[in-house]
C-alpha cells in the first residue's frame, strides 16, 4: 500500500515553488496529513490552530489541490473563533453536540443545533462560529472545502479571509433549511443547508451502481455537493472512476476498498471501519466491499453538484458514458477476494453467480 500512496503523490510536472495554498497551510501551523486515506478521523492527532482557537489538522488526500479536508476538536463548553472566507465549506459531525451560528450582513442570525451524524454547509463568506454544548466531552468535526482551488486562483489571503462581500443569492433562503427542512429537486436530490442525521436519512434505489441505495445533497447553494450510499451485508459496489476530490467517510459497517489506475495490474487495498476517510485520485478506479455483519453506509463530500454544475471534469459519470465496470466485466480476482474475505468474517455472500458477459449488438 505504501507504494500505491507514493505513486499517487507524483505529479507529471510542477515547479519547485510552493502553491499559494501550500504557503497558507504552512502559515496556519497545524499538522497536515496526505496519502490515500485516514484510518480513523476520530483519533487523528491535531495541533493548536490559532486562527480558529481550537485544535485542528489538514487532510490533503489523493495528491490533488482542488479541495481539501480539515478536522477540528472543540473542547467542552468551548467554541471556535468567528470567521468568514471566500471558499465553500461542508461540515460533518464526527462526535459531540453543539450549535453553529451563521450571521448575514443585515444582522439576521441563524442558529441550529447539531450532534453526531449531522451535516451542514456554511453559505459562502458568511460569518459563522461553532459551539460545543457539552461540558464534559470534546466535539470533533470534519469539513471539506474548496480552499486549495480558490487559494491558488486568487493567491491573496487577505481577500479570501477578510473581504466583506455578501452573496445574497446564497443567504436569502428559506430559514427552515437551517432547521433540517428543504425540498427534493429530484427523487434522489435533497436541497437544504442542514441535515440533522445522515445516519437515519431515507435513501433510494441505486441499482445502476450495484447493490444499494443513495441520496444526494445540494447544500447552501454550493457548487460542491454530497451524497450518501448504503449497501447490504455480503455485497459490494461496482468499480468506477471519476474526477478528483471525493472525500468518503465511513458512517457504519466495515470492509475494504480497492483503488487502482487504469492499466495497473496491482490494486491497492484499504481496510476501513466507522470513522475512516478515503479519497481516490483523479480517474483512478475504486470499488467498495462490505465484509461485516451490518449494512455499510458512507458519506461522500465532493464536487459534482447538479444545481450549480462545474462542468464535466467535476461530474461523476457512470454507465455507458462514464467509467464504470460492470460485474460481468470485472477482473475475476475481485470476486474471489471478496468471497474469501466474507467467509473469514463468518458472513455469507449475496452476490450470486457472476453475470454473463454482454454480447456486442
Amino acid at each position: 500500500m505504501e507504494e500505491v500512496q507514493q505513486q499517487q503523490q507524483k505529479r507529471s510536472w510542477r515547479s519547485e515553488a510552493k502553491t499559494a495554498y501550500e504557503e497558507w497551510q504552512v502559515e496556519e501551523g497545524i499538522p497536515r496529513y496526505s496519502g490515500s486515506y485516514i484510518e480513523n478521523l476520530n483519533t487523528l492527532e491535531l495541533g493548536n490552530w490559532a486562527r480558529k482557537g481550537v485544535k485542528g489538522g489538514f487532510v490533503n488526500l489523493a495528491g490533488q489541490e482542488l479541495d481539501d479536508a480539515y478536522v477540528v476538536e472543540i473542547p467542552p463548553k468551548g467554541q471556535t473563533k468567528p470567521e468568514h472566507h471566500m471558499f465553500e465549506e461542508m461540515v460533518y459531525v464526527l462526535s459531540g453536540r453543539g450549535t453553529t451560528t451563521v450571521t448575514q450582513a443585515d444582522g439576521v442570525r441563524h442558529i441550529f443545533e447539531w450532534g453526531r451524524g449531522s451535516l451542514f454547509a456554511i453559505p459562502l463568506n458568511s460569518i459563522h462560529q461553532d459551539f460545543n454544548s457539552d461540558g464534559s466531552n470534546p466535539a470533533r468535526l470534519v469539513a471539506v472545502t474548496d480552499a486549495p482551488l480558490v487559494h491558488n486562483l486568487f493567491h491573496n489571503t487577505d481577500f479570501l479571509l477578510n473581504d466583506s462581500f455578501q452573496f445574497k443569492d446564497r443567504l436569502n433562503v428559506d430559514p427552515e433549511r437551517y432547521n433540517g427542512g428543504g425540498k427534493f429537486l429530484a427523487p434522489k436530490r435533497w436541497e437544504t443547508n442542514f441535515v440533522p442525521d445522515v445516519l437515519k436519512f431515507k435513501l433510494f434505489d441505486q441499482s445502476e451502481r450495484g447493490a444499494g441505495t443513495s441520496v444526494s445533497f445540494e447544500l447552501a447553494e454550493n457548487t460542491m455537493a454530497a451524497h450518501i450510499s448504503e449497501f447490504p451485508v455480503g455485497t459490494y459496489k461496482k468499480a468506477h472512476a471519476h474526477g478528483p476530490g471525493a472525500h468518503i467517510i465511513i458512517l457504519s459497517g466495515k470492509g475494504y476498498s480497492l483503488m487502482w489506475k487504469k492499466g495497473d495490474k496491482e490494486k491497492g487495498r484499504y481496510d476501513w471501519h466507522v470513522g475512516t476517510m478515503i479519497s481516490p485520485s483523479d480517474r483512478w478506479y475504486h470499488q467498495h466491499f462490505n465484509t461485516g455483519s451490518e449494512p455499510v453506509r458512507y458519506l461522500a463530500l465532493r464536487f459534482g453538484g447538479n444545481k450549480h454544475p462545474m462542468g464535466s471534469g467535476f461530474i461523476m459519470e457512470y454507465g455507458e458514458n462514464g467509467d464504470q465496470i460492470e460485474y460481468e466485466d470485472e477482473d475475476p480476482e475481485v470476486r474471489r477476494m471478496f468471497e474469501e474475505e466474507v467467509r473469514k468474517n463468518g458472513a455469507v455472500s449475496k452476490m450470486g453467480a457472476v453475470p454473463s458477459r454482454k454480447l456486442n449488438s
